[in-house]
């Protein structure tokens, strides 16, 4: 957008009003052509805007020392990613597994979403979405976002929908694929995102697993990022995803209730990008899911009037 108001920034344009006036005229001379000087100043000026368009996808990146300096970012915390073998240690560095840490992430989850509204505050979101916001004490600025919407689905098909059709709700999806499966339920997934440019790709390794045995026919996905060494980075940005959670509830007549909480640093936003924008693409995530599924609409025996 930039580059296209650039001419408006280099006087190219000349309106009727100023191209009759006395003063340019005079400057023109007699023979109405823009002097020597004016044609120096629109060349100069078209070399610059030619130059903006070829580049404009290094128009407004960032220097990587300018990155580093920012308190606000999840490399700045200097945090990151956690292998496979060191999650589920505790605090005090007793070992444990990353089968205990999923596990812990399920509960911890279910709990939290028996206790409804405590702590969340709503916030406007898209049509026949739910959206609510969470801040949390551990010093990191990113603040938890849930977003809630009714499918017209089973939570089954909902889930399988989540895990291997995401192709079919996420419209910036490149490619994606298991990298290990750890057992029946629990594996490792990479894919990659497109960005407008000059945004940068986005690519994602996340741990996750699932259950589809829940009471009353619910299931459950968790997911956090981790560091996996088949991976090579594709040259885009490697996204970081504190977790991420999806409940999926029935409410009748084959329906889902589906619930997505989600924390993510997607690397070069700023707390204010997080707390206005990050929380409204959640729900547009569940939208999209929602409508990747025809709605189904009863219909009675046809009357002639």
């Amino acid at each position: 957008l930039a580059v296209c108001l650039a001419p408006s920034i280099f006087h190219l344009n000349v309106s009727k009003k100023e191209g009759t006036s006395p003063r340019l005229i005079q400057r023109r001379g007699p023979s109405g052509k823009p002097d020597q000087k004016d044609l120096n100043e629109n060349m100069a000026a078209t070399q610059g805007l030619s130059h903006m368009i070829i580049e404009c996808k290094k128009l407004f990146q960032i220097p990587h020392d300018m990155m580093l300096q920012s308190r606000n970012s999840y490399v700045a915390a200097e945090t990151h990613p956690l292998p496979l073998e060191d999650l589920g240690i505790s605090l005090k560095g007793d070992p444990g597994d990353y089968r205990a840490f999923l596990d812990a992430s399920i509960q911890s989850f279910l709990r939290e979403m028996a206790e409804k509204c405590r702590g969340w505050h709503s916030a406007p979101g898209p049509e026949h979405t739910e959206l609510s916001y969470k801040k949390v004490g551990d010093g990191h600025p990113i603040r938890v976002w849930k977003a809630s919407t009714e499918i017209e689905a089973p939570p089954a098909t909902v889930l399988h929908r989540v895990l291997r059709e995401r192709h079919l709700w996420d419209d910036d999806l490149l490619h994606g694929r298991v990298i290990e499966a750890l057992d029946q339920n629990t594996e490792i997934y990479h894919y990659v995102t497109d960005s407008m440019a000059p945004h940068p790709r986005r690519e994602f390794i996340v741990l996750r697993k699932w259950s589809a045995d829940l009471p009353r026919g619910a299931c459950v996905l968790v997911a956090s990022s981790v560091e996996h060494d088949k991976v090579q980075l594709e040259g885009g940005l490697r996204a970081v995803v504190l977790s991420s959670r999806y409940l999926l509830e029935p409410c009748g007549m084959g329906r889902s209730r589906l619930t997505h909480v989600c924390r993510a640093d997607l690397r070069g936003r700023s707390p204010d990008w997080y707390n206005k924008v990050f929380g409204h693409l959640c729900a547009v995530e569940v939208a999209r899911i929602r409508d990747s599924f025809p709605v189904l609409t009863a219909r009675g025996p046809e009357t002639k009037l």
